[in-house]
């Protein structure tokens, strides 16, 4: 059953972030977890990790601080839409977040996308007024199973160039 939903997750960033990574929507579990990427098998976390040789971060407070350390901004393009479960296929009626409170407070260099759908609606409703092409990073959801958890690390490691 579709719904409509406002996102409710507040982004995570400071004056240090460099790099923002930007989902397209909260999954239920992140909804329902209050934070980014809460479904137990999304490896975001991991892959994160492995690139960054730092601990996989298991609480909310340590995920935040990883981010701090890493100098990564992270949010989600979408401000609200109409989904199906978790099924990024199913958005319909999206409206984005704006960026702007970023992008002025942080010196950002780089933006980053996870997934088709989230680099899709940012280069559709985002990019244009921010003018910054994002760099389109593969999903991590357990709904990408074909990728494994050594390639996403490989093509995330694209992160520490940036």
């Amino acid at each position: 059953m579709r719904e409509q939903l406002i996102h409710s997750i507040p982004p995570v960033w400071d004056a240090q972030s460099r790099i923002l990574i930007l989902g397209s929507f909260p999954s239920p579990k992140s909804r329902e977890q209050g934070f980014f990427y809460g479904h137990p098998r999304n490896r975001f976390w991991q892959v994160l990790s492995a690139v960054y040789a730092y601990p996989v971060p298991q609480t909310v407070e340590e995920k935040i601080n990883f981010l701090h350390h890493a100098h990564i901004a992270l949010w989600d393009v979408l401000a609200s839409c109409s989904i199906e479960g978790a099924a990024d296929s199913s958005v319909r009626d999206p409206r984005p977040n704006d960026l702007s409170p970023i992008l002025q407070g942080a010196p950002i260099t780089a933006i980053c996308t996870t997934g088709k759908t989230a680099h899709r609606l940012y280069t559709r409703f985002i990019a244009p007024d921010t003018g910054i092409d994002a760099i389109s990073l593969p999903s991590t959801s357990p709904a990408n199973a074909g990728m494994s958890l050594d390639a996403l690390v490989e093509a995330y490691r694209l992160l520490l160039r940036l």
